[in-house]
């Protein structure tokens, strides 16, 4: 079994380690390995030898995809099954692929310190920019050491950007590419108080996530513009899964809650309470109305079709890239205005409301 040893490269080998164990000077394995310099057959046998034995070519190979030599960009996202953020890293990858770049996708799992070490570990593999996917995490420390790990991404000459969620506070050389998330919320509310809904059960997704205060929040500006008053008592706060739609919905019916309408923080989250809605015996939009956000395929699958918010994901995705294309290209450091780009949303109206009944 081959012993690798490398000074610096966490037991990787290096070229070095090549040189030491061929008995010749880096210069020497350097020429051997480009082949653009003439070299005795002797010298080569000996060095590929000793490439084979460390495996070096290998983890050459895999430093030139992590930046050293064609650009790579690594996409983090939160679940990779995700339907609305899977548009945003086809957008990153569709515009990397036009530049010859390459494309690294990591899953967090919904785990902020997980998310913060896979952001710490692309910084040592030397990416060109890691693009993070989806709502922050809304607590003191998580943003103090993700300013941290975007100062040292910089340092490296990569770089950090944000896709939909709120850009890092201070002078942090970081890109955000967001959307009007508290926008689209607030217009889907609107939609359904102007159909003449007042209670509507709100499921803006997990209470500590940017994305779901922004959504909580833009559903809360709609009443309070129409002079209706909202009730805390009808949000449900979850993960943005079918489950959590079916169960929340389930469970406030058994409650008795009454509400004619629900405001569903994603268009599958939508689909888990109309589901429910379905399973009680109740029609939709004839009984419940149900509105969703993100206009995934699926909105204009389901039946009926769901009325929802439109986020323009994959352009979010392209964005993205082009601003560290752009950067790289400029050899552009300051951070301004120019690094944080918001895109518009609007409700695409469906089959899913009608006017209460009651």
């Amino acid at each position: 079994m081959s012993q690798r040893k490398g000074s610096g490269d966490s037991g990787r080998a290096t070229i070095r380690d090549v040189a030491q164990r061929a008995g010749v000077s880096v210069a020497s394995v350097s020429r051997v390995l480009s082949g653009n310099y003439p070299v005795s057959d002797e010298l080569r046998r000996r060095v590929m030898k000793v490439v084979r034995d460390l495996d070096y070519v290998t983890n050459a190979h895999a430093r030139s995809l992590a930046g050293g030599g064609t650009p790579t960009v690594a996409i983090l996202i939160n679940n990779i099954t995700g339907a609305a953020f899977t548009h945003v890293a086809k957008g990153v990858e569709s515009a990397a692929s036009l530049r010859g770049w390459l494309t690294l996708v990591g899953t967090t799992g919904d785990d902020p310190e997980r998310e913060l070490a896979l952001v710490n570990l692309m910084r040592q593999q030397g990416v060109a920019a890691v693009i993070l996917l989806g709502g922050a995490y809304d607590y003191d420390e998580y943003q103090l050491r993700m300013a941290r790990f975007a100062r040292s991404l910089d340092a490296a000459d990569s770089h950090l950007v944000l896709v939909g969620r709120p850009p890092l506070e201070g002078d942090v050389p970081a890109t955000t590419v967001d959307y009007d998330n508290e926008g689209g919320a607030y217009a889907m509310a609107s939609h359904l108080l102007s159909a003449g809904h007042r209670r509507v059960l709100v499921l803006p997704g997990h209470a500590e996530l940017t994305t779901a205060q922004g959504r909580l929040k833009g559903a809360k500006r709609a009443f309070e513009a129409y002079g209706v008053p909202f009730d805390p008592g009808m949000v449900r706060h979850g993960p943005y899964d079918y489950g959590h739609g079916y169960d929340a919905v389930e469970e406030s019916l058994r409650q008795g809650a009454a509400f004619t309408a629900v405001l569903a923080g994603t268009d599958v989250v939508a689909a888990g309470a109309a589901q429910a809605l379905r399973a009680a015996g109740l029609r939709v939009p004839e009984d419940v109305s149900v509105v969703g956000y993100d206009d995934i395929p699926l909105a204009s699958q389901l039946t009926p079709q769901l009325t929802t918010v439109h986020v323009p994901y994959e352009e979010m995705g392209r964005a993205a890239l082009r601003a560290v294309a752009d950067r790289r290209e400029s050899g552009r450091r300051r951070v301004g205005d120019a690094d944080h780009l918001v895109l518009g949303t609007h409700v695409v109206v469906r089959q899913s409301v009608r006017p209460p009944t009651q």
